[in-house]
């Protein structure tokens, strides 16, 4: 597998852009220009992470393509649409985004996330996004989260049979999956079914961990790597079954020391697994 992670860290140019993600440890990236920056821009960060010997593991969306207001569901569906033609421009892995919140926040947790309705324009924004891009070689895929669709295996897989398109595959985000207690105490389980049933389609991953809290009721807490009990090492030797170049990238850090440092510990947790340049 390869490593990787979500940050370009600080930088002042897209040499020095590669020259950190190599001297980080990273063999993959996540492209950190958008599709409606210069040209030029796109092409140079493209060609250093070409030379640098760095694949593209994923082409970031996060934009709310099931959004209430018709002008803004206009806009990010766009958005998503152009995102997704510029993976397949820079031979990424994939484009991911996640479905999308029935309610004020962009990304949260609602009931009505779960109703039909949902469901149905899910499938539809999918069908849309893949059907107006009409990308070849690179795949659209939706990140799972604990209160939006998929939240697990099972129901990816539905999407995927409701969405009927071969352009559609899986982000794997283990940890986003960890919703109840049984998925918390029973890790490998989840892993191991995720392995069976999501394997090939798995285009790219998201590497953390989970904390469970003392306090009540039930609060599980994303963290870094090491600093909750999720068995990161069974996870990643699953998803390198799968694919020997799984990029597996580390997110949701604040600063470029942290991800420094939680990188170190993946290198040193994940020995024998990762790919380096």
């Amino acid at each position: 597998m390869r490593l990787g992670t979500s940050s370009p860290l600080s930088h002042t140019s897209p040499e020095e852009w590669a020259q950190k993600q190599v001297k980080l440890g990273c063999t993959t990236v996540v492209f950190p220009v958008q599709s409606n920056e210069d040209e030029k821009k796109i092409i140079a960060y493209k060609d250093v992470a070409d030379k640098a010997g760095l694949s593209i593991a994923e082409v970031g969306i996060w934009r709310n393509a099931l959004s209430a207001d018709p002008d803004e569901r206009k806009k990010n569906m766009d958005y998503c649409v152009e995102q997704l033609r510029l993976a397949e421009f820079l031979g990424a892995r994939c484009a991911v985004n996640v479905a999308g919140a029935f309610g004020e926040r962009w990304d949260g947790g609602y009931r009505a996330n779960f109703t039909v309705d949902a469901w149905k324009q899910t499938v539809s924004m999918v069908q849309e996004i893949i059907d107006r891009a009409d990308v070849k070689n690179t795949y659209f895929s939706l990140e799972p989260m604990p209160w939006m669709i998929p939240t697990g295996p099972g129901e990816y897989v539905k999407l995927m049979e409701a969405v009927g398109r071969d352009r559609f595959a899986v982000h794997m985000d283990i940890i986003n999956m960890i919703n109840s207690a049984d998925r918390y105490f029973n890790p490998e389980e989840i892993v191991d079914e995720c392995a069976a049933v999501l394997g090939k389609h798995i285009r790219s991953c998201h590497i953390k961990d989970v904390h469970l809290d003392s306090r009540y009721t039930l609060r599980l807490e994303e963290c870094g790597p090491g600093d909750g009990e999720f068995p990161l090492r069974y996870y990643v030797t699953k998803m390198h079954e799968i694919d020997t170049d799984m990029p597996v990238i580390l997110e949701h850090l604040n600063t470029d020391e942290e991800y420094i440092r939680f990188m170190t510990y993946l290198k040193e947790e994940l020995n024998g697994l990762y790919k380096s340049i």
